[in-house]
């Protein structure tokens, strides 16, 4: 792991580029001398990590005693992406556009996403828990599809936030029965692009003996403020 800038931000958080062989990706750590617990946070269906919803989240936890990190795993946010991946992409904004069914095609370009993108993950998590200033133990929060794959595959997953406004291949919501951490699963009720029965069906298939489900009113981008208060406090039950 190579970090390649540092800054002190205004709320006592550091933030540091770095690059992990192909793997570009941000860490925020507080200012504390302690080792932190660990939080990998990711965003729906491969937008980059530098979007701003997801580093306003990243800098307001890791001001509450958290180590956050958030990379571009493949195909995602700034990484080369293969002509199938271009091709899929355009064939969903023209399917959108014109209001055709975009379940297969999701599921083409989304599917292979998650698979490539976990390993990605697990050696970034290898590399961070290494750091000094990081311990155990290990939280997931954001984008659904990667966080089943990676709560399946990763024994040092301890407890997971999921988000359920992104696409969730058949695969990852057959995985879900064997998810079995701790679980906060968050749900725009009024959510345009993503169906509220299928969201309440993987909620109801996580094999998790603690789960809990919020739901607000509201579309996609929508969730409240307090959202990202109780889901520190779910981290602070569960990592701390």
């Amino acid at each position: 792991m190579h970090f390649t800038s540092e800054q002190r931000l205004d709320d006592g958080v550091i933030e540091r580029e770095f690059t992990l062989g192909e793997i570009p990706g941000t860490l925020w750590t507080p200012e504390s001398a302690a080792p932190a617990p660990l939080i990998l946070m990711a965003h729906n269906n491969g937008l980059p990590k530098r979007e701003p919803r997801l580093v306003a989240r990243a800098r307001i936890t890791a001001a509450c005693g958290y180590a956050v990190a958030a990379i571009d795993a493949a195909g995602c946010g700034d990484r080369p992406r293969s002509a199938a991946e271009e091709q899929a992409r355009a064939e969903l904004r023209r399917a959108m556009q014109a209001g055709e069914p975009v379940d297969e095609i999701f599921e083409s370009f989304v599917g292979p996403l998650v698979e490539k993108a976990v390993p990605d993950w697990r050696t970034t998590l290898d590399a961070l828990l290494a750091l000094p200033e990081i311990g155990g133990p290990v939280g997931y929060s954001g984008w659904t599809a990667v966080g089943v794959r990676l709560a399946v595959a990763e024994p040092r997953i301890a407890a997971a936030g999921f988000f359920a406004g992104g696409y969730v291949p058949r695969a990852q919501r057959e995985e879900a029965r064997q998810v079995t951490v701790p679980l906060l699963f968050l749900l725009q009720w009024d959510d345009e692009g993503n169906p509220r029965q299928r969201a309440l069906d993987l909620f109801d298939a996580f094999g998790s003996k603690e789960k809990t489900l919020h739901a607000n009113l509201g579309g996609h981008t929508g969730t409240p403020p307090f959202e990202l208060e109780d889901g520190i406090r779910f981290f602070g039950r569960h990592l701390k």
